[in-house]
């Protein structure tokens, strides 16, 4: 009974190759972009709506397939596990590089905007200094007599 079960499950020897066939490099770039897709935050896929992006037709219009294609190309692709196994490991091997890839430049862009803010710091600081400099300057040159003598001296003159 087993045996029925599995020769049935299998099809008798699985799908034929479809006319129109999806190339299998082809293949990993849609599930690259229906990963992709799928995983973005709610707030990405609203600004994409917004734009006028069908989601759900996105990936078929890019790569101009329909939806009967991509499953007849599919279910080929899944028969065929040596083809299958090739596609996604190549899809997962290109998702890890792209996350290695946007996480190193999150990183740069971090150290950037903390070192702008290190650089906005420091340059306040020097102009206060600059600031507190010539205070200092002034209030020494108050402190060291340098003031205008007076012309006359009414105290002086009414006093006789």
């Amino acid at each position: 009974m087993s045996v029925i079960l599995s020769v049935t499950a299998c099809g008798f020897g699985g799908p034929d190759k479809p006319k129109n066939l999806i190339s299998k490099k082809t293949m990993v770039n849609i599930l690259i972009d229906a990963r992709l897709i799928g995983s973005a935050p709610f707030t990405s896929k609203q600004k994409m709506e917004d734009k006028g992006v069908n989601l759900n037709t996105y990936v078929f219009e890019k790569y101009g397939i329909d939806s009967l294609q991509f499953a007849l190309s599919n279910e080929y692709y899944a028969y065929n596990l040596k083809d299958y196994e090739e596609i996604y490991s190549k899809v997962t091997d290109s998702l890890e590089k792209l996350k290695k890839t946007l996480k190193a430049l999150q990183t740069k862009e971090e150290k950037e905007k903390k070192q702008m803010e290190t650089d906005s710091i420091n340059a306040l600081k020097t102009k206060d200094s600059l600031k507190a400099d010539e205070f200092r300057k002034k209030k020494l040159d108050y402190d060291e007599g340098v003031l205008i003598k007076p012309v006359s001296d009414k105290t002086s003159q009414s006093r006789k």
